[in-house]
């Protein structure tokens, strides 16, 4: 058995990928670094090896180096050379994945797993397209032997052609009843043309009236981008990125705009700049919700160069826009999370949107946050960030203040929208009243006046972060740990638990700050809310929208197309449809408990509660209609 003992202290082995794309992604092979080599060799560097009996040469990514190797040193074999020309994608990625492992203690092969997903061979999906093989005379007069002899699919094949040109074989079995073995015989008889293109499958049902855009990168026009005409705020902003990209300068930038300001019209001017320059870009956003509505807004500027990646596609739809994207076909990646590692060659611009979500920070291994790695994406790629933000996170803003990042505000908001008015419904007066309704009195003759005005209303039910924890529904006192200052948890063994520090005391239903016994555990389910909807508003048109009504594809965008076309009334539901969304026809809101998060069991709860009733807030009052904005809560 052969001990691993580096007799030579100044050897260095390199742990290498050979093969990225195939199955076993964590099989790696060990080389040994040449001295001359030594200073050049890094974790994501590409280099040509012997590979297996016959020594042929191959590339390889390097993912780890060790001073001790796994193997007898005699079986090991030297790297051939390193391959300067150029940094691959994949090179990056690597790196990316040694910054996963440094950063946040992951192992290398989950690192890699997330940034390299496994490359699955998906067969593409191809469309053969129908053409005349004759002149236009002779299959005029072939179309009348056919149709007297009775050929009829034949000749209604010829006489579609004639008309139209060029036909794909999917509408000629359809709507002409012919087979695909006699349209090959047709072929091979001179009297029709076949050719086979590849047809992508795309991720959204539909997709926006989109421009017919081309990208310069390919050697296309760009004329046909719609120029929208930004506000002095918004214009100020494009003008200086502009400024700095073309002199060079790349750097991280927080984008503060308040909700309805226009970040959107901001995001697709910088694109432009990166596009323009032939670079691709990327944007982030937080939740699959968000995106039907977002490649609307970039598929009417850009057109077909945007390519979606996020958890809800099939398998062939992902190889298919990785493919595209792999090719530079699309030059615009949107996308949850994991669009960070899209295999974007050329990257220019990182957008991340609603940057303080916390769906930015992975829950499963590597525990990575996107915000931070982005950033370190970009370093790579020589490539600026820009973080969108209404509420930024404490960090992000404390970065922008020290300078770290170059601070943007937009303080007003575009066109005509103005501000919702905001009214705070203090639920313990609601329950001394004898109000045990879901809704306080303020927040249901609203509802009555929107429904009569044939406006919308969003009702959001503010579930994050919520474990159960305990208040007093008379004076609004919530049970916490002496230690940590955070909500405890009740369980079902009557105990009420820190899952900080552990801390443990019994549960009673006399309040320890007013006396009176209405202690609970404070929880409430959008099935629940939309009965007492139905029951107290007989006539509205309800739609809900939480993670049992959006789990089969294309959910969210048929809820939300639906919402926008107005065939509902009022939309309720979770975290989901505060985010991003815009609708003209959406004047009030109603925040029916906004203490489920602030009493979640998290030191971050204040802050997190404040992002989400702004965000909610923002969703009134967008169009030309003032808005109205409801919180309902214990603490007011």
């Amino acid at each position: 058995m052969f001990l691993p003992v580096n007799t030579d202290k100044n050897e260095v082995f390199a742990d290498i990928i050979v093969d990225i794309s195939h199955d076993a992604l964590d099989r790696s092979f060990q080389y040994r670094v040449p001295s001359v080599m030594t200073d050049q060799v890094q974790p994501g560097s590409r280099v040509r090896v012997p590979f297996g009996p016959s020594d042929r040469v191959i590339e390889g990514y390097v993912i780890s180096l060790k001073d001790r190797p796994d193997y007898d040193p005699e079986k090991i074999k030297d790297i051939k050379e390193i391959i300067t020309e150029g940094i691959s994608v994949e090179s990056q990625l690597i790196e990316v994945a040694d910054y996963l492992r440094r950063q946040y203690g992951s192992t290398m092969i989950a690192a890699l797993k997330t940034v390299l997903p496994v490359k699955r061979r998906i067969r593409q999906k191809t469309i053969t397209d129908i053409q005349l093989g004759l002149a236009s005379d002779e299959a005029e007069r072939l179309a009348k032997e056919w149709k007297r002899k009775h050929y009829t699919a034949r000749s209604r094949l010829l006489q579609r052609l004639m008309d139209q040109g060029i036909l794909d074989s999917r509408e000629a079995v359809r709507d002409c009843g012919v087979s695909m073995k006699d349209l090959k015989k047709l072929r091979d008889q001179g009297i029709l043309r076949l050719t086979s293109r590849v047809s992508w499958r795309r991720a959204l049902t539909e997709t926006a009236d989109s421009a017919s855009v081309q990208d310069p990168a390919a050697g296309r026009q760009m004329s046909s981008w719609k120029n929208v005409s930004l506000n002095p705020q918004q214009q100020q902003i494009a003008d200086e990125f502009r400024s700095d990209y073309d002199s060079g300068i790349r750097r991280t930038y927080l984008l503060f705009g308040i909700t309805g300001s226009g970040k959107t019209e901001v995001y697709l001017s910088l694109i432009e700049t990166v596009l323009r320059a032939g670079r691709q870009a990327v944007v982030l956003i937080p939740e699959i919700s968000l995106t039907y509505q977002a490649v609307s807004r970039f598929s009417k500027r850009f057109g077909d160069l945007i390519a979606v990646i996020h958890s809800r596609m099939s398998a062939g739809e992902r190889s298919d826009e990785v493919e595209r994207i792999r090719m530079g076909e699309a030059r615009i990646v949107i996308g949850a999370r994991s669009a960070l590692f899209a295999p974007v060659s050329d990257l220019g611009l990182i957008i991340i949107d609603e940057e303080h979500d916390g769906a930015y920070k992975s829950d499963s291994s590597p525990k990575y946050h996107a915000r931070e790695t982005a950033v370190f994406r970009a370093q790579l790629a020589g490539a600026s960030v820009v973080l969108g933000s209404a509420t930024p996170s404490v960090e992000s803003f404390f970065r922008a203040k020290k300078g770290e990042y170059r601070l943007w505000t937009l303080p007003m908001r575009a066109g005509s929208g103005r501000l919702p008015e905001i009214r705070v419904v203090d639920l313990k007066e609601e329950f001394a009243s004898g109000n045990r309704s879901i809704f306080s009195k303020t927040l249901r003759e609203l509802i009555e006046d929107r429904l009569r005005k044939k406006e919308q209303i969003m009702l959001f039910l503010n579930r994050r972060g919520y474990a159960g924890f305990v208040s007093c529904r008379s004076c609004g006192q919530v049970m916490k740990c002496p230690h940590c200052d955070v909500s405890l948890t009740y369980h079902r063994n009557g105990t009420l638990q820190c899952h900080y520090c552990g801390y443990e005391t019994g549960y009673e239903r006399k309040c320890p700050a007013c006396g009176r016994p209405y202690m609970a555990a404070f929880g409430l389910g959008t099935e629940k809310v939309e009965a007492a909807v139905h029951k107290e508003f007989p006539g509205a048109r309800i739609l809900r929208m939480d993670a049992d009504t959006t789990r089969r594809k294309h959910a969210h965008e048929k809820l939300l197309r639906a919402f926008s076309r107005r065939d509902a009334d009022i939309l309720l539901g979770t975290q989901m449809i505060v985010k991003g969304h815009d609708y003209e026809n959406v004047t009030l809101v109603g925040i029916l408990a906004a203490d489920l998060s602030l009493g979640g069991a998290d030191f971050r709860s204040g802050e997190k509660t404040y992002q989400l009733l702004c965000q909610a807030a923002g969703r009134a009052g967008r169009g030309s209609k003032p808005g109205q904005v409801v919180i309902q809560t214990y603490q007011p």
